[in-house]
């Protein structure tokens, strides 16, 4: 079986799901892999799967970086508004072969994630204008 180059991939995706700009998914692949990368630091050299939640926060991490405060702005022409969203992107390369999933990986894991404003926004308010609640995403 030939395997399909990521641009096709993303024609197929496109073709079945216009949902979302086709630099998201560029923007999922390279967040997926800072995501393995701080796992393979974290467990001194030993790569392993990937979860939802995990991808989550490293898609956090990496727009913030990217993107800082226009990471919401970015999100948003993408037509991405939530962790599901996310999900449902993963989930389209899953179906087309270019990623893989366990038996117990599923697009609801990332129905729980975290709230955009919370996540995107907040990092880069004034301390004057957050909430005194703790970030419950700070490491």
């Amino acid at each position: 079986m030939q395997q399909i180059t990521f641009e096709q991939a993303l024609e197929n995706i496109q073709a079945r799901d216009p949902r979302f700009h086709r630099d998201s998914y560029y923007f999922v692949r390279e967040a997926l892999d800072h995501t393995q990368k701080c796992i393979v630091k974290e467990n001194r050299g030993q790569l392993r799967h990937v979860s939802g939640q995990e991808l989550l926060s490293g898609i956090r991490d990496f727009a913030l970086a990217q993107f800082g405060p226009m990471a919401l702005t970015v999100f948003d022409e993408w037509g991405i508004h939530t962790c599901r969203d996310f999900g449902e992107i993963v989930f389209n390369m899953v179906e087309t072969g270019w990623l893989a999933k366990t038996e117990t990986d599923s697009r609801e894991d990332f129905q729980d994630g975290y709230d955009f404003n919370q996540a995107f926004r907040n990092p880069f308010l004034p301390k004057s204008k957050l909430k005194s609640t703790p970030d419950p995403l700070a490491c």
